[in-house]
């Protein structure tokens, strides 16, 4: 974890350190398909959330291929941030999302092998803006392919504070 990590996620509420990083919660657009979070007693799903921002896809292809480490790092920093904004709405309040587990999918070459290091940019984000409550176990995947051809998609687990 950076030294910024640990600095920012100490001091004051997570809607602060959120507004600090210079971020906002996007605003999800309905799916008839599916809903964007479902709670079973205490747990809270996040269904898988792409890199949008305002309604459009922030990238498409390959890691390893067509999309560079740094750049697919972004695009899971952006997913992250629409998976805190599906948990937002199941708890009403960033300040009582606590993130159980993240699933990082990410598409690339079969060589590729860093997966991790792209799933560690949208952790990153987490503990940055919750603090302990956004330390969580994790599981970064490499896939052949992704819904519209997106290098990354998240899922989650949360559970309200």
């Amino acid at each position: 974890m950076s030294g910024r990590v640990a600095s920012v996620a100490q001091t004051g509420s997570a809607s602060g350190r959120l507004q600090a990083l210079g971020l906002t919660l996007p605003e999800l657009r309905e799916n008839p398909y599916y809903a964007h979070h479902r709670s079973v007693d205490s747990s809270i799903y996040i269904s898988g959330q792409l890199p949008y921002k305002e309604g459009w896809l922030l990238g498409q292809g390959v890691v390893g291929r067509d999309v560079e480490l740094e750049t697919a790092q972004e695009l899971a920093r952006h997913a992250a941030l629409n998976a805190l904004a599906a948990a937002v709405q199941a708890v009403g309040d960033l300040d009582r999302v606590r993130i159980v587990q993240m699933l990082v999918f990410v598409a690339s070459t079969p060589d590729f092998g860093m997966q991790s290091q792209v799933a560690n940019a949208a952790s990153e984000l987490l503990i940055e803006v919750l603090g302990e409550n956004g330390r969580h176990a994790r599981t970064a995947i490499g896939v052949a392919g992704l819904p519209l051809n997106s290098p990354v998609e998240i899922q989650m687990v949360c559970t309200a504070v």
